[in-house]
């Protein structure tokens, strides 16, 4: 009887191993990209944010697709979980006295100067501009900005609303429109979500 048990164990561990065979293909698959389609209006105060803050409006760079390792997978939620955990979200009028403000905040800010943070947080890290893209979309009806960073596992958010890195595809948010790549003083209008095995990693 006990052998009988370890040939039925073993066979459900074989049957178990070849369904994750069949379910990995489809999961590595489960990444989507934005597709974008024509210019969009930047923000208002983009324009003056980029005046004072060039390196940080930047989206120049060689690599417009980062591999997403462990390590920098890892590195991606410690940057998002730390920001969050140090900067209090307030409106621009609280804190600076204006409708809309953006910049570097260093206690408190609104949503796109948390995520401008995170942009200079992973640039100081060796990420590169090109991959890191400030975005806009509205959530309840309301206007949010997150940062989006281009990978080889989709186009993942960095959001001041959660401390999860998610595939832009899997947020509630609408999206508008984001920073174009080699160019961040343009915005690009956001489409429909593209599997990510339906483009290139290298652009």
């Amino acid at each position: 009887m006990h052998a009988l048990e370890t040939l039925i164990v073993k066979r459900d561990v074989a049957l178990m191993a070849f369904l994750l065979s069949l379910a990995c293909p489809f999961a590595s698959q489960a990444g989507t990209i934005m597709e974008t389609s024509g210019k969009a209006f930047a923000p208002p105060a983009f324009f003056s944010f980029c005046s004072r803050q060039p390196s940080l409006c930047s989206t120049a760079g060689g690599r417009k697709v980062v591999a997403l390792q462990p390590g920098l997978s890892s590195e991606l939620k410690q940057v998002n979980r730390s920001v969050n955990s140090r900067i209090t979200e307030l409106s621009d009028q609280a804190t600076v006295g204006k409708e809309d403000d953006w910049r570097v905040p260093t206690v408190s800010g609104d949503c796109e100067d948390i995520a401008i943070l995170k942009k200079l947080e992973l640039m100081k890290r060796g990420w590169p501009a090109s991959a890191l893209l400030l975005t806009v979309a509205s959530y309840h009806g309301e206007g949010h900005t997150v940062l989006t960073v281009r990978t080889s596992e989709g186009d993942l958010v960095l959001d001041n609303l959660t401390n999860s890195v998610r595939d832009w595809s899997s947020t509630p948010y609408s999206y508008f429109a984001r920073q174009a790549q080699g160019n961040g003083k343009r915005w690009e209008r956001i489409g429909a979500a593209k599997p990510v095995k339906a483009t290139a990693t290298g652009g």
